[in-house]
């Protein structure tokens, strides 16, 4: 291999190769890393990133950007928390205040997303100021729905399917699908292993049929024009401003699936501190991914790879016992590394 064609290589799959040096460093450093059960951790910390960043990819694509995500998701998840436990409570069954709950939740969740739409397609407010609006404006409506504190007495089943696996292997009863066998000898529980979260099930069916629209139908190509030469997405007849709200309301989507996934994963509804930061992570995952801020560029699996490097990074860390701040300097300095390789290398990134 010529040395450019290795720099080329380099510069493309930077962020994959990285992912592979921090298993293998992790996996001396860190005790216990290499266990399913770990993994099994990583994969659910990291769903919601995933969810985020995957409609976050479509926007940066556009040339735009979504600040709004994590808040929306806050806001989506203690909305969906109080129907499900207002139903619940009003004597309807578990299964209709769950549906009612989830789906009440997405159709409020995308809101914030046509707003947002409209206001950078059809006012032409800079994305950026469009979006922290609409950031505090969630981060303010869930807070009044909550009052600051955690929605529980949510069905007991929430908490069933959030945590649930496709398959569990026991000693003593093989393997078992979707359903957690009964065992009562504490030997059995502790042997137990779990394979794949659920929700990681359901998140890379979407995730696939948004990989295929974004790489091999006319919506994903003109969100590669727009975002990559605006004035000849105009010129070609596109209809910018329609295709930035479908953008902005994906992006919107993605953050209220994750906040309903967030109601299964914790049995609650929780926003404020805790979904604060989730934006900036998404961001960041989106640009480790090979997306480029400047638009045009990016794909989904690159942003997968960016969730996935940053999910292996915060465990790997904490598994080695440092404290929470290395994790946000190390994931900053990815992220700087990243834009740094957009911007001096774009030729060995994209390059085809």
């Amino acid at each position: 291999m010529s040395q450019s064609k290795a720099l080329g290589f380099f510069g493309k799959n930077w962020s994959f190769l990285f992912l592979v040096m921090m298993l293998i460093l992790f996996s001396f450093l860190g005790e216990n890393f290499l266990n399913l059960n770990n993994f099994n951790n990583i994969l659910l910390g990291i769903s919601s990133l995933l969810l985020l960043a995957i409609g976050e990819t479509f926007v940066v694509i556009s040339g735009g950007i979504d600040l709004s995500i994590g808040f929306v998701m806050g806001f989506v998840c203690v909305s969906s928390a109080i129907i499900m436990r207002d139903l619940n409570v009003a004597g309807y069954s578990p299964f209709i205040s769950i549906i009612a709950g989830s789906f009440a939740g997405l159709l409020l969740g995308i809101i914030p997303g046509i707003i947002n739409g409209y206001l950078v397609a059809k006012l032409r407010v800079p994305p950026f100021i469009a979006t922290l609006g609409m950031w505090g404006i969630s981060n303010g409506l869930a807070w009044r729905l909550c009052d600051g504190f955690p929605i529980g007495f949510l069905p007991l089943q929430v908490r069933g399917i959030g945590n649930a696996y496709i398959a569990y292997f026991s000693p003593h009863k093989n393997f078992s699908f979707f359903i957690k066998p009964e065992l009562t000898e504490r030997a059995d529980i502790l042997k137990l292993l779990k394979i794949i979260p659920l929700p990681i099930l359901l998140i890379t069916f979407i995730m696939i049929i948004f990989a295929f629209i974004l790489s091999r139908t006319k919506f994903g190509q003109h969100t590669y024009v727009i975002g990559g030469k605006l004035d000849a997405a105009i010129r070609a007849g596109i209809n910018v401003p329609l295709h930035l709200i479908k953008i902005y309301t994906i992006s919107s989507f993605f953050a209220a699936t994750a906040g309903v996934l967030l109601v299964f994963k914790l049995n609650m509804g929780v926003h404020t501190q805790y979904t604060s930061s989730y934006e900036l992570f998404a961001i960041a995952a989106v640009v480790i991914g090979g997306a480029s801020l400047t638009g045009g560029k990016g794909t989904i699996w690159g942003t997968v790879v960016g969730v996935l490097l940053i999910g292996t990074l915060n465990n790997g860390l904490m598994m080695m016992g440092l404290p929470i701040f290395y994790r946000y300097i190390a994931t900053g300095c990815i992220l700087i590394i990243a834009v740094l390789i957009d911007q001096f290398f774009p030729e060995l990134v994209y390059r085809e």
